[in-house]
């Protein structure tokens, strides 16, 4: 059985970084680029070097909403611990209550003041230093075109029409700043890989939204949306590589979990998809990334989200 000190943690020197951003949710190991071959093969090859001697803690199910057999088992050592959080004394069955349900997420005592009541458009910008300057923290989502990010950013403030949605994907060409409590911002930037898009354009998109991430200093964390409805995309890993290289903090969001039928594009479940997306992206990272499963049907996820916000934020606020 692992021990439980053996949970991976975030040690204070991780602060005395350059970085400009809280801290960096897991390590990239020194990888070469993703290959450019088919998922399926990458699957393969990945899942030949996994190692499966960590007994799984299995996700809380007095509080769950979806089916029993959606349930998804966690490893220790793949649990997301938030800095300044003691999980030593813990045994198996007490931490797996503090696991946030369809997560690996740990709560941890900065979870507080998480729930929205109010919540304004403040501003579109075109570059990083047109972004508002009052100092406030802030979270960014960002995704492929037609991940559902507005949804999913309407469904976390319990507003239909905060946000732009719209059936043509690329809608947002700006990045948005959205004031949560007049206190935050919840951030919506452009979303990647929309073919439809001018080539020029998508250049232009993947600049200033890269350069956002790397000099807006009040940036607590990346929320990169992932569509759990189908098989990862090479462009998503390269995306959730690109973050943990330049040591951006990332939490992968899985979005569309309702959709609990099998399709004919790779005919697995969310959870299955999900639990695929995480064995690539561990052949990467030294740690796991925190991840929630997500819903805007449903609004599964949705109170998990504003949870882990705002530990977060708490956490970057005292510090």
């Amino acid at each position: 059985m692992v021990m439980l000190h053996q949970l991976p943690r975030l040690h204070s020197s991780i602060f005395l970084t350059k970085t400009p951003f809280l801290y960096t949710h897991f390590n990239l190991l020194p990888k070469p680029k993703l290959p450019t071959k088919t998922t399926s093969t990458l699957f393969s090859a990945l899942n030949s070097t996994l190692s499966t001697t960590s007994e799984p803690i299995p996700i809380p199910t007095h509080n769950l909403d979806i089916p029993e057999e959606t349930h998804v088992p966690i490893s220790i050592e793949k649990l997301f611990v938030p800095p300044d959080t003691d999980v030593s004394s813990d045994t198996p069955a007490s931490l797996s209550t503090r696991i946030l349900k369809g997560s690996n997420i740990v709560l941890s005592k900065y979870a507080r003041d998480a729930q929205v009541s109010q919540a304004d458009f403040v501003k579109s910008s075109v570059d990083t230093q047109a972004c508002p300057s009052d100092g406030l923290p802030e979270f960014a989502l960002v995704g492929r075109s037609n991940v559902g990010k507005s949804s999913l950013l309407n469904s976390i403030v319990r507003r239909k029409k905060l946000a732009l949605t719209s059936k043509k994907p690329g809608k947002t060409q700006c990045i948005n700043h959205f004031r949560i409590n007049d206190s935050w911002y919840l951030v919506d930037l452009p979303g990647y890989g929309y073919a439809a898009a001018p080539h020029e354009l998508r250049i232009d998109w993947e600049k200033f939204t890269k350069d956002y991430f790397l000099n807006r200093s009040t940036l607590v964390s990346v929320f990169l949306l992932i569509d759990a409805s189908i098989p990862a995309k090479k462009i998503d890993l390269e995306y959730a590589s690109w973050l943990g290289e330049n040591q951006v903090p990332m939490t992968l969001v899985f979005t569309k979990c309702d959709k609990r039928k099998k399709k004919k594009n790779g005919g697995k479940r969310p959870e299955e998809n999900v639990n695929d997306f995480q064995e690539l992206i561990r052949g990467f990272f030294q740690t796991a990334p925190p991840w929630i499963m997500t819903s805007s049907v449903t609004n599964q996820g949705r109170d998990e989200i504003l949870l882990h916000m705002a530990q977060l934020r708490n956490y970057w606020l005292k510090h």
